[in-house]
């Protein structure tokens, strides 16, 4: 399962792989909302976009993909994802670092966004299980993960050291394939009421 590093494109985003182009847009994304303020959240800060672009595009190398999120409306990145932990040989991979500007929120962006990463794992590239993992304290990513369809799976204690010497406790969350055409069809249902609702 080695995933085609490609643009994603749907009909509200576009998931581009992310380079050094999109710095500047994504310095604007994150001070919209200001979300490198929450403790649990493991979201840039202005001043470190250029390591961080750099750092995940090292890490394709590695077989994972970063993507800018562009919205077609506004015509602007909005935020960022990516592929990570890719296991090829157990057709896995992991969902996350996904962030966005405020004002992207709450829309129809994370569904389509979802529904485009998911759908290319599942699909063009056949896993078997798809994961999430997030902060304990993250009650919004943990209701987001969960509006997906996703099912936890546990709870690793002490997995972490964060940067402000706090430790983290990770949630971890799945959507596996015989769960996927329902979780498919949950997410279409939710972008399109979002859409109708703008």
């Amino acid at each position: 399962m080695k995933l085609s590093k490609r643009i994603l494109s749907g009909q509200v985003v576009e998931l581009i792989p992310l380079d050094p182009s999109h710095i500047g847009q994504l310095i604007e994304a994150v001070n919209d909302g200001e979300h490198w303020r929450l403790w649990y959240a493991n979201v840039p800060r202005p001043e470190q976009m250029a390591q961080y672009v750099k750092n995940a595009m090292e890490d394709m190398a590695l077989g994972n993909i970063a993507y800018a999120v562009y919205c077609k409306k506004n015509n602007q990145i909005v935020g960022t994802t990516r592929f990570y932990n890719v296991d090829s040989a157990n057709r896995r991979a992991m969902l996350g670092y996904t962030w966005y500007s405020a004002s992207a929120c709450r829309s129809a962006i994370n569904s389509e966004t979802k529904l485009l990463m998911l759908q290319f794992l599942f699909e063009e590239h056949k896993a078997i299980a798809v994961e999430f993992r997030t902060h304990f304290f993250n009650r919004a990513s943990r209701a987001a993960i969960e509006r997906l369809g996703a099912k936890q799976d546990g709870i690793l204690r002490n997995h972490q050291i964060l940067a402000d010497g706090s430790i983290r406790d990770t949630v971890i969350y799945s959507i596996i394939a015989s769960e996927w055409p329902a979780v498919k069809n949950n997410l279409k249902v939710r972008i399109a009421s979002k859409q109708s609702d703008s």
